[in-house]
């Protein structure tokens, strides 16, 4: 990965020093995360969950927690206020007071309504908790982003003197035109808030411009101009080809004129299938280290892990999301 990437994130993560919810608190990766976090000034960590679990944890494994404030929610004052909070946000769609209560002791829910209470800016969970638990949560509790249609993912692919945008490569697997369009939006706006740069985005298929014709293509197309309808001040184009959206000669060959054809920097695939293939190929074949997959579409950042990550996947996950936060404030 590489070193100058991280070193950015985190520098610009320090000068927000936002405050971060930890959901999955009762593990020993949560408390390393918390305690670098703290320490580097990245960040306000908030430790979600069972107080005396995550005090022994600590104490097992010599972890200082001084500094670090811990949430038990079933012994918050705002627990009762939560739980009515989340039962009015979710009563039409069958969820009885008892269910919200339930739910509302469940640290993920917790995290969730603190986020939309503005009592936190990041949530951060998924090392312990799986995927669907924590989208379900996230949306459950601050729902999704105004005009958006679908919570999708992001990942950056980091290349020794590039970075790209890849989506979506993790959640959705055969995404509406309309769905598509929201991806680009969203992914498009993310990847400038993280990383600074301006989003030149190529919706992909394999046509370009009326090379070929099937109803896969006609998505992609009708996404693009959705999408151009929807963000007028974004640089989006399509329906093209890799090589047309990555290689200037090709580019201008394919799509003369063309504000994004080879200089793209946010791939959008036309389906799971493409994306999930196309990432992990870039990151076997071509020596990218993927960042992500990130969660987007929220309304706030709401960060899901893989149970399998790092305390360093968790470090950067969070200045990405206190990044994503500053883009929505």
């Amino acid at each position: 990965m590489s070193n100058n990437f991280i070193s950015e994130i985190r520098e610009k993560a320090k000068g927000l020093n936002y405050r971060i919810a930890y959901p999955d608190a009762e593990d020993i990766r949560t408390l390393q995360t918390a305690r670098f976090v703290k320490d580097n000034s990245l960040g306000q960590p908030v430790l979600v969950g069972d107080s005396k679990n995550i005090l022994k944890i600590a104490e097992e494994n010599k972890i200082s927690l001084d500094g670090i404030e811990i949430v038990n929610p079933i012994e918050s004052a705002l627990f009762e206020n939560f739980t009515q909070k989340l039962y009015e946000k979710r009563k039409a769609k069958g969820m009885t007071f008892e269910q919200a209560r339930e739910l509302t002791a469940k640290p993920t829910y917790f995290a969730g309504l603190m986020l939309d209470n503005d009592d936190v800016k990041v949530v951060v969970g998924g090392n312990v908790s799986s995927t669907g638990d924590i989208i379900r949560s996230a949306i459950y509790t601050v729902g999704v982003a105004p005009g958006i249609s679908i919570v999708s993912s992001y990942f950056i692919m980091v290349f020794p003197d590039k970075l790209l945008c890849f989506a979506d490569c993790a959640v959705n697997p055969d995404p509406t035109a309309e769905q598509l369009a929201d991806i680009a939006i969203t992914s498009a706006k993310n990847f400038q808030s993280v990383t600074g740069l301006t989003p030149y985005v190529a919706m992909l298929s394999f046509s370009t411009k009326g090379s070929a014709t099937h109803p896969h293509v006609d998505k992609v197309i009708e996404a693009t101009r959705i999408a151009k309808e929807k963000a007028p001040e974004l640089m989006i184009d399509g329906e093209m080809q890799a090589d047309a959206a990555l290689v200037p000669s090709v580019g201008e060959r394919k799509c003369k004129g063309s504000p994004v054809a080879g200089k793209a920097n946010v791939l959008i695939f036309p389906d799971l299938d493409a994306g999930n293939i196309g990432y992990k190929l870039t990151e076997r074949l071509a020596g990218a280290s993927a960042v992500g997959p990130i969660i987007q579409g929220l309304s706030k950042p709401y960060c899901d892990l893989s149970r399998g990550c790092s305390v360093d996947d968790m470090i950067n996950v969070s200045c990405i999301c206190s990044l994503m936060a500053k883009g929505l404030v």
